[in-house]
């Protein structure tokens, strides 16, 4: 099997399962900072204790679907793109090594930019439920629209229908320069601790 294909099918396999087993943090980050000037949430565990009483267990997983359908491709695509570039990239003579955060950016914008409309769609679900007109309203903002029941595809198309295809690409710019970086010393620190690790293991 070649290495890319390899990379992505391990990559996917591992975003998928660590993105569903902490998914319900990853919604409880999302409602803390849709909040607005009416806090909607006091506490952490108060939150998690809002959400089981009032939407039960499936209310800590609104949205998951895609929010495995974005990490499946876009750690697929990563790993894949990253194993790709960096034999190019990392034998070029850049400032400290830096050859492999390079390919690590470069494999991260092209990924998040091929899965960013799965990463809106998911967002917007992870705040529906009884307390959505509750976030957001207030400082100029709209409140979150409602998209109770439409599922991954119906939220996309509804998005479509009301923003057009930009509104699926909304926040990309300072997605990527979150995401690139991150990705960049990531990938940097991975390689040269890999190395320590293989070293330490061929002078046993």
């Amino acid at each position: 099997m070649p290495p890319s294909i390899a990379a992505f099918i391990a990559g996917a396999a591992a975003g998928g399962a660590a993105t569903t087993a902490t998914y319900p943090l990853d919604l409880l980050r999302t409602r803390f900072a849709a909040q607005g000037s009416e806090r909607v949430y006091s506490s952490l565990l108060g939150s998690i204790r809002d959400i089981a009483r009032d939407e039960g267990a499936r209310g800590f997983f609104q949205g998951v679907g895609a929010g495995v359908g974005q990490i499946v491709p876009y750690m697929g695509v990563f790993f894949a793109a990253y194993e790709s570039f960096r034999p190019v990239i990392s034998p070029l003579d850049l400032p400290f090594g830096s050859g492999d955060a390079t390919a690590g950016a470069m494999a991260s914008v092209l990924a998040k930019t091929g899965v960013f409309p799965l990463d809106v769609i998911r967002k917007r679900l992870q705040v529906q439920g009884p307390t959505r007109t509750r976030f957001v309203p207030g400082k100029g903002y709209r409140a979150v629209a409602d998209y109770a029941g439409l599922g991954v595809f119906g939220t996309g198309k509804t998005i479509i229908k009301r923003e057009g295809w930009r509104g699926l690409y909304r926040g990309l710019a300072i997605g990527l320069v979150k995401s690139a970086p991150a990705s960049a010393v990531t990938m940097w620190t991975y390689e040269r601790a890999l190395r320590v690790l293989q070293e330490r293991q061929i002078a046993r």
